[in-house]
């Protein structure tokens, strides 16, 4: 267990075998058992110890989060190449399979939401619901991508970074400079181009589980006019919309008690096992 980890909170570290590799998975439970399996998935060139608070909250909720280490981070060795939505959904998979009792809820996070979204595309029996936390506009919206690769750039003067860190990804008030630090730039070119398989188009209409849309509400990746894109695509009895106040793009870590219970509470609502909700699922 951690040392700063609450007494109720077990935190500890596996590998799941596959057959291309190992996936480095942290895992938090309640000191007293754990409960349904939750899988945490990081932004874009972000690791998965972006959600310690997160995962710290959700465990004393009484769950079991599970925090796979993308390919080339952490001590995960599945190859990076050659790398598509598919591969990396097969690798939440596994994980879930190997840790989570055969069933999770899959939370995204920006860039990890395409992952969990094609999951549930790929293996509906394995997924719950999902969460696409901080999910950007379908179509981004002028200059954030821009200012991801200028954050991002360890090159790039540490004034002009946090410029960008704080007009794309912390709301006003929220310290951006932690953010400085945990990027990995050297793999921006690869997940740039596996989030391109299946295009989006291929999996945006497609919902078995349930969805719950959590956005901040001072996010420049999701204006106003698109908050409601998903659920008018889906339908609202398959998507939930939730805003979280006080957060940017950056909420799993701006706001990690609201976003914790936000997932809990509509966790609490979803049928048991995994696979389909109770309505038709969406798709082309």
């Amino acid at each position: 267990m951690d040392t700063m980890t609450p007494a109720a909170v077990l935190r500890r570290r596996e590998m799941v075998c596959t057959s291309a590799g190992e996936i480095d998975v942290v895992i938090d439970a309640p000191e007293n058992g754990a409960g349904p399996a939750i899988v945490l998935l990081p932004s874009s060139q972000r690791d998965s110890l972006d959600f310690d608070p997160l995962a710290q909250q959700l465990a004393l909720l009484g769950h079991r989060v599970l925090r796979p280490q993308p390919r080339g981070m952490g001590r995960t060795t599945l190859p990076l190449e050659p790398l598509t939505l598919h591969g990396l959904a097969r690798d939440v998979i596994d994980t879930v399979q190997a840790l989570g009792g055969g069933s999770a809820v899959l939370v995204g996070h920006a860039f990890g939401h395409f992952i969990a979204r094609v999951a549930d595309m790929d293996h509906p029996q394995c997924v719950r619901g999902v969460v696409v936390a901080g999910a950007a506009a379908r179509v981004f919206p002028a200059g954030m991508a821009e200012s991801l690769d200028l954050a991002s750039d360890s090159r790039q003067p540490a004034a002009l970074r946090i410029a960008h860190l704080q007009r794309a990804f912390f709301a006003p008030g929220n310290d951006p400079k932690a953010w400085l630090e945990g990027w990995h730039p050297e793999l921006r070119a690869i997940y740039r181009a596996a989030g391109r398989v299946p295009p989006k188009d291929r999996w945006w209409t497609v919902a078995n589980a349930p969805v719950l849309d959590l956005q901040g509400a001072q996010d420049p990746w999701r204006p106003p006019e698109s908050r409601g894109e998903l659920q008018d695509l889906l339908g609202a009895q398959q998507v939930t919309v939730q805003v979280i106040d006080q957060a940017s793009h950056a909420l799993v870590v701006e706001q990690p008690v609201a976003v914790a219970a936000a997932i809990a509470r509509w966790m609490a609502l979803l049928p048991e096992g995994g696979g389909r909700s109770a309505g038709a699922a969406h798709g082309v």
